[in-house]
């Protein structure tokens, strides 16, 4: 579990669906005036890890999800390991994986202005 404590994920902008036929193997994007919650997906992806140990930490945290009942997958997105839950899972994964000492990378906010 120890890549687990230096690991960073990030979410990616797009918000994603299982491609017809590829549930739980090929994603696509979907535009944002496509509103289906109940099979939107959102997808996490490495920063602090590449190649086979990315791999390694992506399945380590699908596994510490599907714990908690989470239904995810990992899958290849533009080349890397990212992986893909249910939009309604979001708050729920997030807070398990920060439990478990993950950090969360999130953009960052417009400047205070006084």
């Amino acid at each position: 579990m120890t890549n687990l404590q230096v690991s960073v994920v990030h979410r990616l902008p797009q918000h994603y669906r299982w491609l017809h036929g590829f549930s739980g193997i090929k994603v696509e994007p979907i535009a944002a005036s496509e509103n289906d919650a109940d099979n939107e997906l959102i997808g996490l992806t490495l920063l602090s890890h590449e190649g086979d140990t990315a791999w390694q930490v992506m399945e380590e945290l699908a596994r510490s999800l599907v714990e908690i009942q989470v239904a995810c997958s990992v899958v290849e997105c533009e080349g890397q390991p990212c992986l893909f839950l249910h939009r309604n899972d979001e708050c729920t994964s997030l807070c398990r994986l920060k439990n478990i000492g993950v950090a969360i990378a999130e953009p960052a906010a417009a400047p205070y202005f006084s």
